[in-house]
């Protein structure tokens, strides 16, 4: 293993400070890592899942953490642009989510509409991580943290976050 793929690994394995069980890789928010293996130093570009997202201050100190702890500085940039979305997850954090209790979130929403727009009635339809079952009822807009839904389940009566599509 290079000293490039150590650090890059490293620094792809940390966990969300909020959600633990789902590293930043596979959240979506880590965007680059650059390595510069004769400066012995990394350039991290992340992407908050929202602007005012407080674990960001926590990522970045622990990217500083673990690139020293591979012999590197780290220079961590945040990107805005574009937006982060949910689409960017991977498909092993989506299951990392549903294993630790959280429904992990569907397709994001498309784009603003051009012209008219049809009326449609849709249900939002969660699947219980714990049963299952697709009887679910959301009961805060705001869970845990705010990029999470509180729902509870009809059939099994447990509540559960929802992360949110956005």
């Amino acid at each position: 293993m290079t000293a490039e793929s150590a650090v890059a690994q490293a620094i792809s394995r940390i966990p969300d400070p909020e959600v633990p069980v789902i590293s930043i890789a596979d959240l979506g928010i880590l965007r680059a890592v650059d390595v510069d293996e004769q400066a012995h130093t990394v350039t991290v570009t992340v992407t908050p899942t929202y602007s005012g997202c407080p674990a960001m201050e926590a990522i970045a100190s622990r990217i500083v953490f673990e690139a020293d702890r591979q012999g590197y500085a780290a220079d961590v940039r945040t990107q805005l642009s574009p937006a982060w979305t949910t689409d960017w997850m991977s498909d092993e954090g989506r299951a990392a989510l549903s294993r630790f209790g959280i429904a992990p979130p569907g397709p994001a929403p498309t784009g603003e509409p051009s012209g008219p727009v049809a009326v449609t009635l849709t249900r939002h339809v969660v699947t219980c991580p714990l049963c299952g079952s697709t009887d679910t009822t959301e009961i805060a807009h705001f869970g845990s943290t705010a990029c999470k839904a509180l729902r509870r389940c009809n059939a099994c009566l447990e509540p559960f976050d929802e992360f949110k599509a956005i």
